[in-house]
């Protein structure tokens, strides 16, 4: 994991839940700038004081869930890593989109399972919401399998290291972001479901409108191109899709 991070010159490195430092021991003495953020107090003392005379290393307490990671982006992005926790893994990927613009890249130690829905293409079981909005933000890049006999104790599930890189300039471009965002959690609330069904209030098929997907296509099989292209379709005629905002 540390080859596949390959801290850099200038560069400044932010772990997420360094836990027991097996991570934060090697980056040590690779990063030039190293901050650790980690909830667990007991955890934050062992690391305090393991790590805490080290001029280049810093270590915040607080949630990496609810932190703004802009505040240490004041002299350029950040590289952020670690070994996500596996139960907070979703809601912390769509966090970390939402700061998306002071991040250059992201590497993290995944449940395996989450790793296969980042990368997964249209058609398969592992296809969804958070997929697609995960690939319309960042190009995603599997890189290794981690097996349970590398943990102690072993985990019951394996585990797989991929990175994320946020694009600049998104391609295509969708013209209101919230709105795609919210089409698609609305479109994987009923995947099996055809178009016509799960956006019933939204698509006529009387209006005449030249849609850019087959009403009759289910949201599983439809490429992130397709709902792009349905999200500027439906925002481009005051039908954006209805529903709680998400990330």
């Amino acid at each position: 994991m540390l080859s596949a991070i390959a801290p850099g010159p200038g560069e400044h490195l932010v772990e997420i839940g360094p836990g027991r430092g097996a991570l934060t021991d090697l980056l040590m003495d690779r990063a030039e700038q190293l901050t650790a953020i980690e909830i667990d107090r007991v955890l934050v003392e062992q690391l305090r004081q393991r790590h805490g005379s080290r001029g280049n290393f810093r270590l915040l307490e607080g949630d990496a869930l609810r932190f703004d990671y802009e505040s240490l982006a004041q002299n350029g992005p950040l590289r952020l890593v670690g070994n996500l926790p596996y139960n907070l893994s979703t809601p912390l990927l769509f966090a970390l989109l939402a700061q998306r613009a002071v991040i250059a890249d992201m590497v993290f130690m995944l449940q395996k399972e989450v790793v296969d829905r980042l990368a997964a293409v249209p058609g398969t079981k592992a296809y969804g919401r958070l997929g697609v909005m995960v690939q319309y933000h960042c190009q995603v890049q599997p890189l290794f399998e981690v097996p349970p006999a590398s943990f102690f104790p072993p985990p019951r599930v394996d585990s797989a290291v991929v990175r994320l890189v946020p694009y600049a300039n998104p391609t295509p471009v969708a013209r209101a972001p919230e709105h795609l965002a919210q089409l698609v959690n609305q479109c994987f609330q009923q995947r099996r479901k055809t178009l016509r069904n799960c956006l019933r209030s939204q698509l006529d098929p009387t209006s005449g409108d030249a849609l850019p997907v087959s009403l009759d296509a289910r949201p599983e099989t439809l490429s992130v191109a397709d709902f792009v292209a349905l999200s500027n379709h439906l925002v481009a005629r005051g039908r954006p899709p209805t529903g709680e905002t998400v990330p």
